[in-house]
């Protein structure tokens, strides 16, 4: 089998000595030990493994590294610069965008994305751009005010917030009950398109 020799990764050719064959987010965790990219389902639906390669939000865990060969490979370690925080880390930890925090890096890969190609993005954007990403906490609301704070946009926190998105199950009224359903559903959860 073809061997991989090097990768850039954040902006640095890095050395690595792996199989073409095995997975991106392999390489990434056990090769070079950049363990901010998160093993979730390893089917490529749950988000968690999102890099960016050549500017595009792209499942690691179901990309050979052999695709990856030779293009610019971006992970949560390579957003922040010079020791400070990117914008969007910022804005998670502001908005308290997270709960367990397993899905955290795969979503902020993703929203970085989705704002390098709409810096100032629609509610609705951001559903779209995130659509994908699960978050199985279900802070999805928190998620989006993140996004819009990141962007420069005003985000409205506490009780004058946007209506929080929502699993799609039927019936679900309050906010806790969506939540909990979005926790313990075998289902993905989504954002909803509320405003």
């Amino acid at each position: 089998m073809a061997r991989v020799t090097a990768l850039n990764i954040n902006g640095k050719k890095t050395a690595v000595d792996v199989d073409s064959s095995v997975s991106l987010l392999s390489a990434l965790r056990d090769s070079l030990d950049l363990t901010g990219t998160k093993y979730g389902c390893g089917e490529g639906q749950c988000g968690a493994c999102t890099v960016l390669i050549d500017g595009q939000p792209t499942r690691s865990c179901i990309t050979q590294v052999g695709r990856a060969a030779g293009k610019q490979i971006t992970t949560i370690e390579g957003l922040e610069r010079d020791g400070k925080l990117h914008p969007l880390q910022e804005a998670f930890i502001k908005a308290d965008a997270m709960q367990c925090a397993y899905c955290t890096s795969g979503m902020i890969m993703s929203a970085s994305a989705l704002l390098a190609k709409t810096p100032r993005p629609t509610r609705e954007q951001i559903v779209d751009g995130m659509n994908r990403n699960i978050c199985r906490c279900g802070v999805y609301k928190r998620i989006v005010e993140a996004i819009q704070m990141a962007s420069g946009q005003q985000a409205l926190l506490g009780a004058q917030a946007s209506s929080p998105a929502r699993c799609q199950t039927e019936g679900l009224h309050s906010i806790q009950a969506a939540e909990n359903a979005c926790a313990h559903s075998t289902k993905a959860p989504t954002y909803s398109k509320e405003s």
